[in-house]
């Protein structure tokens, strides 16, 4: 089975946006030290919806759900460690960081095997 239509690809961009979007609303919401602004929300908001109706609308291929979770954390812990990267004092992006490569490797080995399985 492969992985190169558009409808996987679009799933897996929709959740790493959802979770950039979900990371990025909570910071802007619930933390001081970075500055609001809307666009997190929208984004939140609009990423959410049209990841929502490609559920509803497309049937999911074996292996999707656990790759497009994989996605979705990549996109939180993406943002989690750009922004503690910006602003030092929140503490470190270390242990993000290495959360970040163990999940982009597991995510290698998930797409390798697709392809090649």
């Amino acid at each position: 089975m492969s992985l190169a239509t558009g409808r996987d690809k679009g799933t897996l961009l929709l959740a790493f946006l959802t979770g950039l979007s979900i990371n990025g609303s909570f910071s802007v919401l619930f933390s001081s030290i970075v500055p609001f602004s809307v666009f997190p929300l929208i984004a939140l908001g609009l990423s959410a919806w049209c990841l929502h109706q490609r559920y509803l609308n497309r049937a999911m291929p074996d292996g999707m759900p656990s790759l497009a979770a994989a996605f979705f954390l990549l996109g939180i812990l993406v943002y989690s460690a750009i922004v503690r990267a910006e602003y030092p004092e929140i503490g470190s992006n270390f242990v993000q960081t290495i959360l970040m490569v163990a999940l982009i490797f597991w995510i290698g080995l998930k797409l390798r095997a697709r392809r090649g399985g």
